[in-house]
């Protein structure tokens, strides 16, 4: 029976890991333990053989440690209950059993203890031979991330990484080169920005310098992806005067860019319409300017694929592996 006065864990983040060339799963608790699945953990660690499905079972990887040959150098510094598995549920709330990841580190600490005192038979052997490469793959791993936090190189490779985003959406708005002219914007689109300023609605008031073009800039370009706006700018070529040779949306790409625009363009002129004036436009549209980001849901499934390839750095989802001890040095060597 479930204990109803006991905190349940709850998994916040997961994903698989490659550790020593095992893929296991690991996660991160609300409370920010960091977890390897009990499953995983006796494979890394070669406790139990991957085709013995007989011998699997959440508890073996604890009768494997309690062997009296291993309890003096397993539990010297910590319990014996300090390896025994986790309880934890995942969001939909089916329950899950993890081991502590930096309770991998010092398993392997102590059957290389252990091995350097003569007290592991073949089997254990085996067992040691495979922490050993644990170790070695968590130091390496670990003393690059130490050294990007120290060298701040860390943030660099975040912002590199955003500036990839970036591009990769800048990629499928704007174009190389702009495109043969066409209407996007419709002759009432302009009769609404007069009529809010209470100004004439004429050809000679639509050509006017910089009036219609900031009010388009702000309230158009300026509501698609961030960036796109200022991409453009750049890549539109300017005249001898400084103006622009051809529109911005010329640059726009067909499929996405010119798309979006369209579909911007239309809802504001929507706020337009249900305004009596500038100020009241701009309030209903600063409100809607709030949920903006969920406009591009579409477009975030575009490059959802290329993110999940970009595995996230060992040193954020196991920074607790990082702060483990250095291993005693093996003398028996």
């Amino acid at each position: 029976m479930k204990d109803k006065n006991k905190k349940m864990r709850k998994i916040i983040k997961d994903g698989i890991l490659d550790l020593a060339g095992f893929k296991l799963y690991c996660c991160v608790l609300d409370d920010g333990t960091r977890g390897l699945s009990t499953r995983g953990t006796q494979e890394v660690l070669r406790i139990v053989d991957k085709d013995d499905k007989e011998k699997w079972s959440a508890n073996r990887l604890g009768e494997f440690l309690n062997q009296k040959s291993l309890q003096p150098f397993i539990f010297k510094e910590k319990g014996v209950g300090n390896f025994d598995p986790i309880v934890c549920y995942d969001k939909n709330g089916v329950k899950t059993h993890i081991h502590e990841a930096t309770g991998v580190i010092d398993i392997a600490d102590g059957i290389l203890e252990a091995r350097k005192n003569g007290k592991l038979g073949k089997r254990k052997n085996i067992v040691a031979e495979q922490c050993e490469i644990i170790v070695r793959s968590v130091a390496k791993v670990g003393i690059i991330a130490l050294v990007d936090e120290a060298t701040g190189y860390q943030y660099e490779r975040e912002r590199d990484e955003l500036q990839k985003q970036l591009d990769k959406i800048l990629g499928l708005y704007v174009l190389d080169k702009p495109q043969k002219w066409e209407k996007i914007f419709p002759w009432t689109f302009y009769k609404q920005i007069f009529r809010l300023y209470n100004l004439p609605f004429t050809v000679g008031n639509i050509a006017r310098p910089g009036f219609i073009g900031t009010l388009t800039n702000k309230y158009v370009y300026g509501n698609l992806p961030k960036g796109v706006l200022d991409k453009l700018k750049k890549e539109t070529p300017r005249g001898k005067g400084g103006n622009y040779k051809h529109n911005l949306h010329q640059l726009l790409t067909n499929e996405v860019g010119k798309e979006d625009a369209k579909k911007t363009i239309y809802s504001i002129e929507a706020l337009f319409l249900i305004s009596d004036d500038m100020e009241e436009f701009k309030k209903l549209e600063a409100k809607c300017s709030q949920q903006k980001e969920s406009l591009y849901t579409d477009l975030n499934l575009v490059v959802k694929d290329e993110k999940k390839q970009i595995k996230e750095d060992f040193d954020k989802k196991f920074k607790a592996l990082l702060r483990v001890p250095p291993l005693k040095k093996d003398k028996s060597k």
